[in-house]
């Protein structure tokens, strides 16, 4: 996953470490389901660089034997945190889903 779309999209939100600020009605701002879109694409991405990785080592035609199992453990990393990522949504809906109003 592209760790540089991710903080450019967490910078955009206008998060300082000391304080948030109130940006409710940002017309620069991405919306939750493009962001939601990148990410997933990346995730995709890395995914099909994972599998090409794996193909070329398994035929034999890998030239760089390093670079192949780490373009393999980062489709693993960024598919474990989609996952997480995953699981706490879902979490956090049933929270809310339990709330009492």
């Amino acid at each position: 996953m592209n760790t540089t779309s991710i903080t450019d999209a967490i910078n955009s939100l206008g998060l300082t470490n000391n304080s948030v600020s109130s940006k409710v009605s940002n017309t620069n701002s991405k919306s939750f389901q493009s962001m939601l879109n990148e990410a997933l694409t990346d995730v995709n991405d890395q995914q099909l660089k994972g599998y090409d990785a794996m193909e070329q080592i398994a035929t034999g035609k890998v030239t760089n034997l390093q670079e192949a199992v780490q373009r393999m453990e980062e489709a693993e990393l960024s598919m474990k945190l989609a996952l997480e990522v995953k699981n706490k949504a879902i979490n956090a809906y049933r929270e809310v889903m339990k709330m009492q109003v």
